[in-house]
This record gives C-alpha cells, structure tokens and sequence, in this order.
C-alpha cells in the first residue's frame, strides 16, 4: 500500500529532539494510517544557514522506522530556498534518500528571496504557506497541499504532526 509522511521536529532546552512522522493514504481525508516518534540526545547546535545538519538526523531517525519509504515525505519547511533555488532541509533529505522518494515542503514563514510563485492560501486564511519541493513539480506539490484535509491555513496531517512531537514530549515530562 502506497503511503505518504508528514514530518516535524521539535527541540528542548535538555538538548534533546522530538521528531514525528504521521503516515496517511488519502490526501483529503483526515484518517492517520500511522504515528512514529523518535527521541534524539543530544542533537547538533543551530547553525545560522545549516539547519538541515540539526533537523536531518532527526528526520532520519523516525523516517526508517517506516518500510518500505513512503511515496512522498513532506517536512515543515523548505525544500528550497531563496529566489536561486538554494538547497534546504528538505533538498537534504532527498539527497540522503537518493532521491528515491519526492518530498514537499511546506513553510509557514517566508524565508527571505522566496519566490510569490510558491505561495498558495487555504482556507480564510490571508496568510500564505510557502510550498517547495524535490521531485515533484511544483505545481503538483502545491495541487497536493492545496487539497489536502483541513478547512484552516494549515492541512490536518501538518498539524497531526506538529501535535505528536508536542504530546511526546509532555508524556516524557510528566512524573
């Protein structure tokens, strides 16, 4: 069965990572197929301009809980970067995958030099997402994240996502 990830990371003041990867199927639908975790300690520092050497272990770690790799892996973020195409966090993770699997990105922040042709809006929201990918054409990815569950600026599976980093680490703080 083909499946497709969404990826998220979160960092803590104890050096420690929490990175999610929630596997679907169906692109409009809101029903989770599956939730990894992975905890990392510690992870590298942050790097202004190198992201990717902090954020991609942590990504690798909980994608290879999952065979066979999925379809298509989106990350919170960027793909690419600027108006010259820059490799981002997201260009990285196709790379260590051999470009075997197009990832998506899907930022909430315009990074600077960001190209308007990679703007979509969802729902009310005047706030665009900045989508950019590896892989996939664009317009493809933006169709995918265009369409995907969720009446609000941020489809359903980003936010499944960005929850399940959030629910790890409260239920590894709790007593």
């Amino acid at each position: 069965m083909d499946y497709n990830l969404v990826t998220d990371v979160h960092y803590y003041q104890d050096d420690t990572a929490v990175a999610a990867a929630v596997a679907f199927t169906d692109w409009t639908s809101d029903r989770i197929l599956r939730t990894e975790i992975a905890r990392l300690t510690p992870v590298a520092p942050y790097r202004p301009g190198h992201f990717y050497e902090r954020e991609l272990p942590c990504l690798l770690a909980v994608i290879e809980r999952f065979d066979p790799l999925p379809a298509t892996i989106l990350v919170d973020g960027y793909v690419t970067l600027g108006a010259d195409g820059r490799d981002g966090l997201g260009a990285h993770l196709h790379h260590a995958l051999d470009g075997r699997v197009p990832v998506i990105g899907v930022a909430k922040t315009r990074f600077a030099g960001t190209p308007p042709g990679t703007e979509i809006h969802r729902g009310a929201s005047t706030r665009p997402l900045y989508v950019t990918g590896r892989g996939i054409p664009l317009d493809a990815a933006k169709r995918l994240i265009r369409g995907m569950h969720g009446r609000n600026r941020l489809p359903t599976m980003l936010a499944a996502a960005d929850r399940a980093c959030r629910d790890a680490e409260a239920t590894r703080t709790r007593p």
